[in-house]
């Protein structure tokens, strides 16, 4: 039996939650159209700070995976029947927050055979009509690899598409073991491929044993699939039945990977700690028109 030594968490990953009227008036609006977050469900250590300026990263279809990634808080289980009116209810939701730029993203839905990419289209073309001046993000799935599905969802023109890689090439088998390297790699390559005006977004998290080699390898590869917009964060773990922190990177560390990935030629990169995949999102798009 391997034991594993829990790491005390250093002082830049300590924060403090707090409530305030704008959080408040988030949370109330979420439970009046029934809707979610990933922010909740996926335990994010920017929720305070998100709820408090009104923003939040909605997870459609549910919150019960159909994967048990072993670094993610997300339930696997069987999911729910979808909803008919969340795409409708989301952008009410956008709307009443008067959101300038939202993201959506979802559990995985092998269940599903388009892995839900026709509630995606229809979430983008809701909020399109109730509030056509706001930019939209989709953080998608794999879609088990499906390009008729990811066109499903490039042609309803959102904004950006992302699709997050997670983690390096030889941890996959531990970190995601039902995904796949060359799988999410080859969906990412085909946004610029086949939808040029849609900005392409990806992420994964440090802190899982990989070593300086492995990441630039994978910043290496992205680049190689015309990946525009990067996100580099800690990994933090859930619980004690997830995946333990390996190591703590020190946010000098983040900054030389973030100088790195600027050097390869991305047009946005966030590299920090505490960064995720949607946090602050809209800033990629700071030096483009939406």
């Amino acid at each position: 039996m391997v034991m594993f030594i829990m790491l005390e968490k250093p002082p830049w990953l300590r924060i403090r939650r707090s409530n305030t009227a704008n959080k408040e008036m988030v949370e109330t609006i979420l439970h009046a159209l029934n809707l979610n977050t990933v922010c909740s469900a996926a335990n994010c250590p920017n929720y305070n700070e998100c709820f408090s300026k009104k923003t939040a990263t909605f997870m459609i279809m549910g919150t019960n995976c159909t994967r048990a990634c072993h670094f993610c808080n997300v339930t696997c289980a069987t999911p729910t029947p979808l909803n008919p009116q969340e795409p409708e209810n989301i952008a009410l939701a956008v709307k009443q927050l008067a959101l300038a730029y939202v993201v959506i993203t979802s559990v995985t839905r092998d269940d599903l055979p388009d892995g839900g990419a026709a509630h995606f289209a229809e979430t983008i073309r809701q909020i399109k009509t109730h509030s056509p001046n706001t930019a939209i993000e989709v953080l998608i799935p794999d879609l088990s690899g499906s390009l008729a599905s990811f066109e499903t969802i490039a042609a309803a023109t959102p904004n950006v598409i992302s699709h997050n890689m997670e983690t390096m090439r030889r941890l996959y088998a531990t970190v995601r073991p039902e995904a796949v390297y060359e799988r999410s790699l080859n969906l990412l390559a085909h946004i610029k491929q086949a939808t040029p005006n849609i900005h392409s977004k990806s992420g994964f998290m440090l802190g899982l044993g990989e070593t300086h080699e492995e990441i630039l390898e994978l910043l290496s590869d992205l680049r190689k699939a015309n990946v525009e917009f990067i996100t580099i964060g800690q990994y933090l773990s859930p619980s004690k039945q997830h995946l333990p922190v390996i190591e703590y990177i020190t946010p000098e560390q983040f900054t030389k990977y973030g100088e790195a990935a600027k050097a390869m030629g991305f047009a946005h990169v966030a590299s920090a700690p505490l960064v995720r995949s949607s946090y602050m999102a809209h800033e990629a798009l700071g030096s483009f028109r939406y």
